[in-house]
């Protein structure tokens, strides 16, 4: 658990940096302590882990992936922060430091093995979250996605914490393995008390990772978020979350999935339908993502609705592809938003004649997005297919097939404004730390698609 604490004192390392003017070091030493955190928690693979502190955390290969994706995420969203948050503040530490503290819940989070840990990871990681959607404090639409925030997130706590407490009170414990064994050991002796705590929990689940229909405040929180935040937002903590949500379920509920996984699935096929057409009416290239976001749960759901062996690498392969994809996304989106003043699908018209290689990467983010082959969308797609193919009738990989090619309408508009209209505005500037992280990111997007094997087998 050293990677815990590194991620826990860093922050505070941070903000004396920052109490001392040394702005110009903050980058530098959170991306060496991510680092230092990422070393520590490879070093720790395949060393047979167990339980630790009173068997409340579980530091095992499956916490060990997942943490290091968002560890990587964490590492590339900063690199794109040179430059950001001076503009909107000149206390600069007390951002950086936000962001690792909510890293330190999302360790937490995917390393729970007791469900008091899960909420507290979840409420480290949701607190930090609600002071960065409204960071810029005297933009009206900040403080709005801030408040809206706030109140979901508050709501959807109370969900959570009422089906733990319900468990708690059915099973006698909040231990995984305990909850398991009672499911397993008592059949007759599960009665409505467990099973509603068990659907509570789905419904506070569903709305941390913004699946239907308790998504409504995922689009105008990440609209109104600075877009560094929406980035942040929508690849590691979507990532930690679905990661908490199949690590609980695998762990304690897999016996009961018979009653559970209908329920899933229903959420699963509301959830693609909705994050899908309504993508499709976006004109703001920042909206469609919030919106596509919506179905990219609905994609991952999958793995935990046709839950098996392979749940994991499948949930874990596609998180990887989504992440590094919305990462040029967003990146590019701040690069066009800063010298056009707009988020529209027309402020990309002609890129690709002003600037090939942000036009290049956006395309294959795009095109990894919407699942086209050789990329690692198509991958993490294929995994999906196959998991709900496994254990559910053809008509489910169908529908989502069908969502699969609805999306291809809304991501290709993107490459259309940028290859085949024109424009009158000029170029747009693209930094070196920028150039980095967008071609480092096409360049894995690109190897998983064409080299699954690369992380498919890691878990």
């Amino acid at each position: 658990m050293t990677t815990l604490i590194i991620l826990s004192v860093l922050p505070l390392l941070l903000l004396y940096l920052g109490l001392f003017k040394a702005n110009k070091a903050l980058l530098p030493v959170a991306v060496i302590g991510l680092l230092a955190g990422l070393g520590f928690a490879i070093a720790e693979w395949d060393t047979n882990a167990q339980p630790i502190f009173s068997g409340m955390m579980l530091f095992d290969n499956f916490s060990i992936a997942f943490s290091g994706i968002t560890i990587v995420s964490t590492i590339l969203i900063l690199l794109l922060s040179k430059g950001y948050f001076e503009k909107i503040s000149s206390h600069v530490a007390e951002y950086y430091a936000i962001i690792l503290f909510a890293l330190a819940g999302i360790i937490v989070m995917v390393s729970f093995h007791n469900l008091v840990m899960l909420f507290i990871g979840i409420e480290i990681m949701s607190v930090s979250l609600y002071i960065l959607a409204g960071i810029r404090k005297n933009d009206f639409a900040s403080n709005e996605a801030a408040l809206k925030y706030f109140l979901m997130g508050a709501f959807s706590t109370g969900f959570l914490l009422f089906g733990i407490t319900l468990i708690y009170g059915a099973s006698g414990s909040f231990n995984l393995e305990a909850i398991r064994n009672f499911v397993v050991e008592n059949p007759r002796e599960i009665g409505p008390l467990f099973y509603t705590g068990l659907l509570l929990i789905i419904v506070g689940m569903c709305f941390k990772v913004g699946a239907a229909p308790f998504h409504f405040w995922t689009p105008d929180v990440y609209e109104g978020s600075p877009t560094l935040i929406t980035t942040f937002m929508s690849t590691v903590v979507k990532t930690a979350g679905f990661a908490a949500f199949l690590r609980l379920f695998s762990a304690s509920f897999a016996p009961l999935s018979d009653f559970w996984a209908p329920v899933l699935l229903v959420i699963t096929i509301i959830t693609l339908f909705i994050g899908n057409i309504t993508a499709l009416y976006q004109q703001s290239f920042k909206r469609m993502l919030a919106f596509s976001s919506i179905s990219h749960a609905g994609y991952l759901l999958f793995a935990i609705v046709a839950l098996g062996a392979a749940s994991a690498s499948s949930v874990f392969v596609y998180a990887s592809a989504y992440s590094v994809a919305s990462i040029i996304a967003f990146g590019a989106l701040i690069l066009v938003r800063r010298q056009s003043g707009s988020d529209s699908f027309d402020s990309f018209n002609g890129l690709a004649a002003k600037n090939p290689f942000l036009a290049f990467t956006l395309t294959v983010a795009m095109l990894s997005l919407a699942g086209i082959p050789l990329t690692a969308g198509f991958v993490g797609k294929f995994f999906m297919f196959s998991e709900a193919l496994s254990k559910y009738q053809l008509w489910l990989v169908v529908l989502a097939v069908v969502n699969a090619i609805i999306s291809i309408f809304y991501y290709f508009r993107v490459i259309i404004a940028m290859y085949f209209k024109t424009t009158d505005k000029g170029e747009v500037t693209v930094p070196a730390y920028y150039s980095f992280v967008l071609g480092l990111s096409a360049l894995i997007t690109i190897l998983i698609g064409i080299y699954p094997a690369i992380i498919s087998n890691l878990i």
